[in-house]
């Protein structure tokens, strides 16, 4: 009459063990990462948007801060400070992004066959891109001097008579800067390049070559519909990375001459650390970071799709 009981455990023992679901087991592997960007991300971003609705300057900054809701915008806008500093911005990420994308992709061309120049121009590029920003920029910033290397050469071809103010007048030196940051982001975009020409079969290629086509209609019938979707977002980072750029500008001119290279990142950095006004430079900020949001949107969104392709 026992025997129920047996067959019963039996079959418990038999029975497979159950399995915390997959979705809860992923949770618990992303809550380190979450905790981490809680403490180190979310928590400043809070402080930072706390600071831009408030009267924040060196005496109050340690106290209980006053709110005025959005005067700092206000005032920003009003000054022609934000505004100018916005339109500065579009131009650098533009010249930033133009010469970073086609020369990335041009370097990642002349690296994609094999040989010993092309390895000298890949550990040339990997350099340039490890050097750190500081580096590179007082490098550059001695380059662009009135009696740096391309002064002397300029003057020596005879291209000019005086010295190019590359860094000291307000039409050179927006330009002067975005081109270096350009040179620094091209040696990683030539990388990423690199890597997605690699996955092209040389059988297209030799098929190509049968058909009778060229080095050009190469790069335009294979190369770049093969990189596309690289293409999307590589964009986007290299956008993201010229609208952020701060090293470069610190470096090199420190937002001069006058004002014609304060981007919007760092005339927040002035406005919170020289002019003490830390309001007025939090609400500079908080635009910059909507804007690398709608930026980070897009670059999810463009992953997304590359992914499902």
């Amino acid at each position: 009459m026992s025997t129920p009981a047996p067959a019963a455990a039996r079959a418990a023992a038999a029975a497979p063990p159950q399995r915390r679901p997959r979705h809860q087991s992923r949770y618990l592997f992303l809550l380190p990462a979450l905790v981490f960007l809680a403490l180190f991300s979310l928590f400043p971003l809070v402080q930072l948007l706390r600071m831009s609705l408030s009267d924040v300057t060196a005496s109050t900054l340690n106290s209980s801060w006053l709110f005025v809701g959005l005067e700092n915008f206000q005032e920003g806008l009003a000054s022609g400070q934000t505004g100018d500093a916005l339109v500065r911005t579009a131009v650098f990420v533009l010249v930033v992004t133009v010469i970073g994308m086609v020369g990335g992709f041009a370097g990642a061309v002349a690296l994609r066959t094999r040989g010993r120049w092309s390895n000298v121009l890949l550990a040339v590029m990997v350099f340039a891109w490890a050097l750190p920003p500081v580096v590179n920029g007082s490098v550059w910033k001695f380059l662009l001097a009135d009696a740096g290397l391309l002064n002397v050469v300029a003057r020596a071809v005879g291209l000019t008579d005086t010295a190019l103010p590359f860094l000291y007048d307000q039409h050179w030196a927006l330009g002067a800067v975005a081109f270096v940051n350009s040179w620094a982001v091209i040696p990683f975009n030539a990388l990423v390049f690199r890597a997605a020409l690699l996955n092209i079969e040389p059988e297209v290629f030799e098929a190509a070559a049968l058909d009778g086509a060229g080095r050009w209609q190469e790069v335009r019938h294979i190369m770049v519909p093969s990189v596309r979707p690289t293409m999307l977002v590589l964009l986007v980072l290299t956008i993201v990375y010229g609208f952020r750029s701060f090293d470069f500008i610190y470096v090199m001119t420190y937002g001069g001459p006058g004002t014609a290279t304060n981007t919007l990142p760092f005339l927040g950095y002035l406005q919170a650390f020289s002019q003490f006004n830390f309001g007025l430079g939090a609400s500079t900020s908080v635009v910059a970071v909507l804007v690398v949001l709608v930026l980070a949107v897009l670059y999810a969104r463009s992953i997304r799709k590359e992914e499902k392709e």
